[in-house]
């Protein structure tokens, strides 16, 4: 699949470690995380409690370390097309009006190309796992929204079975209509980024 020059959006790495007995800021988990989508990594390094430089008060002990995955983010200078890459998964993310004419889920000639590309990568990371996500933006009612997310998720969901093949792949297709935002929807640059179907599976173990 040929596209345009790419920009690495961000690429974040977390190493967070907690104190018993001493006031901590935390953060709770991101309410816009996709359910099944939470970092998954253990942490590899192990810390000695005992380490004086460690400076600990008296009766305070360490929690255990938590990783989170890394996260790469790539994006098309058009924003057609946005790619997650982790350690454990990669996500595909195509707008809705690259696939779709407005209100509909039939899918051209150029989108199945499109959804066919993302059907070899699959194959190359021997996936046997594939969640398809639809997802709109918050304008108009949100029970057509979860209906036209669905029609949507199921319309790339028949190319990527029919391209792959495979009795051995799972899908998980959901419509979430409004919910999920990745970006606001207070504009239409961010509502068209927003109207989008994820297609996400897990990568290869090296």
């Amino acid at each position: 699949m040929t596209s345009p020059p790419r920009l690495l959006a961000a690429a974040t790495f977390l190493l967070a470690t907690t104190l018993y007995g001493i006031p901590t800021a935390q953060a709770d988990d991101d309410p816009n995380d996709l359910p099944g989508t939470e970092p998954s990594a253990s942490a590899p390094v192990k810390v000695d409690p005992n380490d004086p430089d460690l400076k600990l008060p008296d009766g305070a002990t360490l929690a255990q370390a938590k990783v989170l995955d890394i996260k790469s983010v790539v994006e098309e200078q058009s924003g057609d097309e946005r790619r997650e890459d982790t350690n454990t998964s990669v996500t595909l993310a195509l707008q809705a009006e690259v696939l779709f004419g407005k209100d509909s889920s039939k899918l051209g000639a150029e989108a199945k190309a499109r959804i066919r590309g993302i059907a070899d990568e699959i194959r190359t990371q021997n996936a046997t796992r594939v969640r398809v996500f639809g997802f709109t933006d918050n304008l108009g009612s949100s029970a057509h929204g979860d209906v036209l997310s669905k029609r949507r998720a199921n319309a790339v969901h028949d190319v990527l079975s029919q391209s792959l093949n495979d009795a051995g792949i799972t899908y998980e297709v959901r419509g979430y209509g409004e919910q999920y935002p990745i970006a606001d929807n207070a504009t239409e640059a961010g509502r068209k980024k927003n109207r989008r179907v994820e297609v996400s599976f897990p990568r290869t173990e090296p």
